[in-house]
């Protein structure tokens, strides 16, 4: 008799479970936002994982910066065309110097 078996049943057909939430219009709204009330910002898309949906990390030229949700690569780049700003893979150019001066000088951010 065989309690186990390793055949994978028709259930276990499905997708995996993300662990994390989708983006959202609210996340759209606060890139707007620090777009708009920053000088100098530039987008860095952070692909989809198979924890978080597909990020986009805007950086001010003060090297102040957030990430929000964007959902798909196609929904920040018109983020980016529509605010004017450049966007840029994350993967392929890395991130400014900027921003890691910046997390130096404001280490309270990291306890978030």
């Amino acid at each position: 008799m065989r309690w186990l078996s390793r055949r994978r049943s028709p259930a276990d057909d499905h997708t995996p479970t993300k662990l994390d939430r989708e983006g959202t219009s609210a996340d759209l709204a606060a890139l707007s936002a620090f777009i708009d009330d920053r000088r100098g910002v530039e987008l860095y898309l952070e692909p989809e994982t198979t924890a978080t949906d597909t990020t986009v990390v805007a950086i001010a030229d003060d090297g102040e910066w957030i990430r929000r949700r964007t959902g798909s690569p196609r929904v920040a780049q018109r983020l980016a065309h529509r605010h004017s700003v450049p966007i840029y893979e994350a993967a392929r150019v890395g991130y400014p110097e900027r921003m890691r001066a910046w997390n130096r000088q404001h280490p309270e951010r990291r306890m978030r």
